[in-house]
C-alpha cells in the first residue's frame, strides 16, 4: 500500500491540479453553471418475433434472392421487352430474355421466383399433411394442395426454361 504523501503527490501532478491559472478557469467556468439533468431512461424491451413472421421473412428473402433482385439492381434490365412480329409488323411484349441464359428481364426473374416459392410452400404443405394431431380431411387437403403446389411448380418452371432455351433437353 503506498503511503498517503505519494498518492497526494501523483494526485497533485494529475492536470486537473495545474498551476496553470488559464486552465483553472477553463476546467472551472464553462461548467460552472451546467449540471446533469435528473433522467429516469429505461432501457428498451426487445420481444423475439414471432415464429411466423420470422418465416415469413426468410420466405420473402428468399423470393428475392431466387428473383435474381442482386442482378436487377445492379444491370437495370428492363421490366420487359418487346419484339416486332416480321409479318404483321407490330411490336409485341416478350416477358422471357430467349437464348441469354446469363440475362433477365424483371418480370421473368420474378415469375421464376415465384415458381420456385410455390414449389417450396408445396414441401411444407406436405409436411403439414404427416401431423398425426390433425383431422384426416385437412390431412388430405394438405397433401393434396402441396402435390399440386409442387407439380405445377415444376411444369411452369420446365416451360420458363424451354422459353428460355429453345433446344433444352430436345
Amino acid at each position: 500500500m503506498a503511503p498517503k504523501s505519494e498518492t497526494l503527490v501523483s494526485d497533485l501532478s494529475n492536470s486537473d491540479y495545474s498551476i496553470d491559472p488559464f486552465l483553472q478557469i477553463l476546467n472551472i467556468f464553462p461548467y460552472s453553471f451546467l449540471h446533469l439533468p435528473r433522467l429516469r431512461l429505461k432501457l428498451p424491451s426487445f420481444t423475439l418475433p414471432s415464429p411466423m413472421t420470422v418465416f415469413s421473412l426468410l420466405l420473402f428473402t428468399y423470393f428475392m434472392v431466387v428473383s435474381g433482385i442482386v442482378y436487377d439492381v445492379i444491370v437495370e434490365p428492363p421490366g420487359i421487352g418487346s419484339t416486332q412480329d416480321r409479318v404483321t409488323g407490330t411490336v409485341k411484349p416478350v416477358v422471357f430474355l430467349p437464348g441469354r441464359v446469363n440475362g433477365q428481364y424483371i418480370i421473368e426473374g420474378l415469375s421464376s421466383g415465384f415458381m420456385f416459392v410455390l414449389g417450396g410452400v408445396g414441401i411444407i404443405l406436405l409436411d403439414l399433411a404427416l401431423d398425426r394431431n390433425r383431422a384426416k380431411s385437412i390431412k388430405v387437403s394438405f397433401a393434396t394442395a402441396g402435390v399440386a403446389s409442387i407439380v405445377g411448380a415444376y411444369i411452369m418452371s420446365m416451360l420458363f426454361i424451354r422459353i428460355k432455351i429453345p433446344s433444352y433437353l430436345r
